[in-house]
């Protein structure tokens, strides 16, 4: 192509455009930063059709993974509709210990089996795009999936994303090697099916979107973007066979805008931020000693048997949070309560993954950060009154999640997403998850995903 008028080369957009000739001006297109050509992830038909049958797979497979996660707790705890932390509060206590060491045993058994006979097939989503070529075993990802949402259902303090997500991405590796796709390809691909299992299973089209481009991929190139958009699109729309196309928190208020809540909230971000620190670096710590090989077996089940006892007395902590948070945003709940569950939650994901379990961090980690904004926010109140505790609980997971996830883009618009509320409030949201996620950075750095990243393997010596 010919040169701009100033003299500077144009970069060459991959595949080329139909028009060839230059605006009046000479002015080249690709000088808007984020239209550059496609590079090494070249978008070719044949990648467009792959991201079609990708975004299909993270549907289906969100909504089978949900169905195993809803047949779990119907067994589990009778569970059919509503609360789910009103059903386990509607069984003994002796149930609900029963109930999550039962999960424990078959999760160790299961694990055990899946690690030593398939260890040399790959699992982790994030590694596999991050330092990968984007391989994922679909055997692998399938049993390890299965299993997470089976204890998660069963009670197990850990979310029930992982599965949604590492089934969207290995989805994409698989379609990736059945289209003999390059290597650049696949990890986008899987990035982009990652994100659109996520967006699969709590409707947030947008979100994951946003969060393949932000975590997974870390680009908002157009090349990125409009893949990923694609694929988190199809993966809701697919979804709708099965799950439900209204918000994952119904009924959140439109809180509104106030002097009160927005002085709280930068002060507010600065004790995010410093309790993220150490939250991100407590799943990295347990995640590097999660018990392995046959401790699992005894592990496993203790660890489950602790989160049971503390379920006797509090009940909310079954499971992934969501009905923690959302009670939260809701504003229900006394100020000794948010507290408990405020300390208890994050402790028990880390125990639980500490034994050896695999599932997500997401939806705790959102249910910790409504949790402190509301507790933090009832004492607020007693100064200076006048704000729902609802809308101190939406600030405080905006700023908590995209702090842990050291992605704000992403914090927000989940939240916002899974709301469908706080957009009269997104300026305070929007300044407690800046302050929170640039003290993460700041002082540390990683995130809740490249804490769990496992130990590089040694180099062969030569």
């Amino acid at each position: 192509m010919p040169k701009s008028k100033g003299g500077d080369s144009e970069r060459q957009r991959i595949p080329p455009p139909l028009i060839k000739h230059r605006i009046a001006s000479g002015r080249g297109a690709m000088e808007q930063p984020n239209v550059t050509h496609d590079g090494e992830a070249r978008l070719t038909p044949k990648f467009w059709l792959a991201v079609l049958l990708t975004g299909i797979a993270a549907g289906l497979f969100g909504d089978l993974l949900m169905w195993i996660l809803a047949l779990a707790e119907r067994v589990a705890f009778n569970y059919h509709s509503g609360s789910y932390q009103a059903a386990v509060a509607a069984v003994s206590g002796v149930r609900r210990v029963l109930s999550l060491v039962i999960a424990g045993v078959i999760g160790a058994v299961s694990w055990y089996l899946i690690r030593r006979f398939l260890k040399k097939e790959r699992s982790e989503i994030d590694e596999a795009v991050w330092s990968g070529d984007g391989e994922l075993s679909m055997r692998r990802s399938l049993l390890t999936s299965l299993v997470s949402e089976v204890v998660v259902g069963a009670g197990a303090s850990i979310g029930r994303e992982a599965a949604p997500k590492l089934m969207g991405g290995a989805s994409g590796s698989l379609i990736a090697r059945w289209f003999n796709l390059t290597s650049a390809q696949k990890r986008l691909l899987v990035a982009c099916g990652g994100g659109a299992g996520l967006a699969a299973v709590y409707n947030v089209p947008f979100g994951g979107a946003i969060f393949t481009a932000e975590v997974l991929y870390g680009s908002f190139a157009l090349p990125v973007v409009f893949p990923a958009l694609a694929t988190s699109l199809i993966a809701t729309l697919v979804s709708w066979i099965y799950l439900p196309a209204h918000a994952t928190y119904i009924d959140i208020p439109n809180y509104r805008f106030s002097t009160s809540l927005m002085v709280w909230s930068l002060l507010a971000g600065i004790v995010i931020g410093l309790l993220a620190v150490w939250y991100v670096r407590l799943i990295a710590w347990v995640s590097f000693h999660r018990a392995k090989g046959t401790n699992i077996f005894w592990m496993m089940p203790l660890a489950f048997l602790l989160v049971g006892v503390a379920g006797i007395w509090y009940p909310q902590v079954f499971g992934n949070g969501k009905d923690m948070a959302h009670q939260a945003f809701l504003g229900v709940g006394g100020i000794g309560l948010l507290f408990a569950l405020f300390a208890l939650k994050p402790l028990l994901t880390s125990l639980t993954l500490g034994s050896g379990a695999s599932g997500g961090v997401f939806t705790p980690f959102l249910a910790t950060g409504a949790m402190l904004g509301a507790f933090l926010g009832a004492a607020w109140v007693h100064l200076w009154p006048g704000t729902p505790i609802g809308a101190f609980a939406l600030v405080g997971a905006a700023a908590m999640i995209g702090a842990v996830m050291q992605a704000p883009l992403a914090g927000l618009v989940l939240v916002l997403e899974l709301t469908h509320g706080g957009f009269n409030i997104s300026v305070p949201m929007m300044a407690a998850t800046v302050i929170a996620t640039l003290l993460v950075r700041q002082i540390d750095g990683y995130s809740i995903y490249s804490a769990r990243l496992p130990q590089r393997e040694p180099a062969p010596e030569t």
